[in-house]
């Protein structure tokens, strides 16, 4: 278990310094942060001493060595755009995107594991098949075009939510929260409908094929023969082996759901990252889009790393070097 800890732990110091290298190489091919900062009327003196000062005259690795270091504390510098530091910026719409994607993740897997495994169990229906259909309109329609037709219809025509805005938050040290209010919750809700609409249908999809791939396996033909009632192989033995294979593809759209909030969060006008780094390309604004690719991976490496530790606990094959394994 440690030496498997360690070589994901490895992997993982490998890709973020990539990734941190990737965002580096924005500070050096787009744009001049010194133009940025002093506009174009600044002379020549001028712009020699803020290079100085940031330390763009030294050697390509030395200033990529700053970089990494600022950036394991969690310093990116100033927004050039708002004047601010990024790693405040970035703490005041981390947990408005954070909550988006957990309530979101949280609708995605309670609709779709159960629809995913009715759609397997009662394969032929009609009912089944309807769910069926509705998974590829969800699977098929772009983000942005759901937003605005429950905009559209939710909002405008019938009134019952708002179409913008993360309502009355709740202000606890550094992390704000509107799932502590009523008004919080009535706004995120056109929101992580949008945003879980497409990883619902993914995951009831992925769920009613596993299951019937599974179902289809000679264990599950011995349990029957074995005289086990259809709800102990239905889901004390085809269910728990679907998941294993629902749990990488769950992990990484969680990832997904928090990376590419950037259209739903734009579309609702939800005070997240996703509407920062938008703003941020929108204006150039470096160092604000290399904090938040570097911060996105780290969620990526997180996610994946503990999908795999999850990954070594529900499959026993992977502890074959356990002692008394087989």
């Amino acid at each position: 278990m440690l030496a498997f800890i360690l070589q994901r732990l490895i992997q993982a110091v490998v890709v973020m310094v990539t990734v941190a290298f990737i965002a580096f190489l924005l500070f050096q091919y787009v744009g001049d942060p010194v133009v940025f900062l002093l506009g174009q009327d600044a002379t020549p003196d001028q712009i020699k001493e803020l290079r100085q000062g940031l330390g763009l005259d030294q050697p390509f690795f030395v200033q990529f060595w700053h970089f990494l270091s600022n950036a394991v504390q969690g310093e990116f510098g100033l927004s050039l755009r708002q004047g601010a530091k990024v790693s405040r910026l970035i703490a005041e719409r981390l947990p408005a995107t954070l909550e988006l994607a957990l309530v979101a993740a949280t609708l995605a897997l309670a609709i779709g594991v159960p629809m995913g495994v009715y759609a397997a169990l009662r394969r032929g229906t009609w009912i089944s098949q309807l769910i069926m259909t509705v998974s590829l309109l969800g699977v098929s329609l772009p983000t942005f075009l759901i937003g605005i037709l429950l905009i559209l219809v939710f909002a405008v025509m019938l009134g019952w939510f708002p179409s913008f805005g993360r309502g009355e938050v709740v202000q606890m040290g550094w992390w704000s929260s509107g799932l502590m209010t009523a008004k919080g919750w009535h706004h995120i809700v056109l929101p992580a409908v949008t945003l879980a609409i497409f990883q619902l249908t993914l995951i009831m999809r992925l769920v009613r094929a596993e299951m019937l791939e599974v179902l289809r396996t000679d264990y599950i033909k011995f349990a029957r023969a074995r005289g086990l009632s259809n709800r102990a192989i239905h889901f004390g033995h085809a269910l728990k082996n679907t998941l294993v294979p629902v749990l990488t593809i769950t992990g990484l759209q969680l990832g997904g759901l928090i990376a590419f909030a950037i259209i739903t969060e734009t579309v609702f006008q939800w005070p997240g990252m996703g509407l920062l780094f938008i703003q941020a390309v929108t204006f150039a604004d470096i160092p604000v889009m290399a904090a938040y690719l570097c911060l996105i991976a780290l969620i990526f490496v997180l996610i994946n790393l503990v999908v795999d530790l999850l990954y070594f606990v529900v499959d026993p094959r992977l502890r074959v070097g356990k002692p008394g394994g087989h």
